[in-house]
């Protein structure tokens, strides 16, 4: 009897440890898995919408603009016009234009009182231009958190006509402009060109260079 007694006790002396350790395995087993199916930190990111307008699908663009014309002795007048192009690819495009200004007076005149080198009528300088263009380096600009405009940098150069002082000159025009698309069918251009043409108004027979900046919209369709 005594030694079963002892067989008994030797038996649960041994099994102990592992019975104690079933809930701690249990229990760790438990918040390991917790662990695993919730993250600790919680990411709150708020997402923001923002609209990019696209070009239009349409080729053709047409619009008008507007700014100032230096022309070479006659100081500085406001310039009008009207455009029209055309996007042969997504890169270059082909671009007709017409702009008129007022010549003022140069500075002989303006010293002499009055002396006139040019009657009224022919100080209309009035151009027409057919000219290449190539888009670079687009990219987009944001306004608030909420917009964002493509825009584009393009290089042109053409040749054409200039009428001015009687005269009707061949013309050589190039310049830089910056196309920011309002919409996927309006356009805001910022536009600085030379036109250049011979000219033996002042006696001497020079290139001159009558540079123009001007700004403008224009529509796809």
């Amino acid at each position: 009897m005594e030694t079963w007694i002892r067989r008994f006790l030797l038996t649960a002396a041994a099994l102990a440890p592992g019975l104690a350790a079933l809930p701690a395995t249990a229990a760790e087993t438990t918040i390991g898995e917790s662990l695993r199916s919730e993250p600790v930190i919680q990411p709150e990111i708020a997402r923001r919408e923002i609209k990019t307008p696209d070009i239009d699908e349409e080729d053709f663009e047409i619009g008008l603009y507007a700014g100032l014309l230096s022309i070479e002795d006659f100081g500085t007048s406001p310039v009008y016009g009207a455009r029209a192009a055309y996007h042969i690819t997504e890169g270059l495009f082909m671009e007709v234009s017409l702009g008129t200004s007022e010549a003022g007076e140069t500075s002989y005149e303006t010293l002499s009182g009055d002396v006139l080198l040019l009657p009224a009528d022919d100080r209309n300088f009035t151009y027409y231009n057919l000219s290449v263009g190539y888009n670079l380096l687009p990219g987009e600009v944001f306004i608030s958190d909420k917009y964002a405009f493509n825009s584009q940098f393009y290089i042109i150069g053409g040749i054409g006509s200039t009428s001015f002082a009687g005269n009707d000159e061949f013309t050589i025009s190039a310049g830089v402009g910056y196309r920011l698309l309002m919409t996927d069918w309006v356009a805001l251009h910022l536009d600085a060109r030379d036109h250049m043409f011979n000219s033996d108004l002042l006696g001497t027979d020079k290139l001159t260079h009558n540079v123009e900046l001007t700004a403008g919209l224009t529509v796809f369709f």
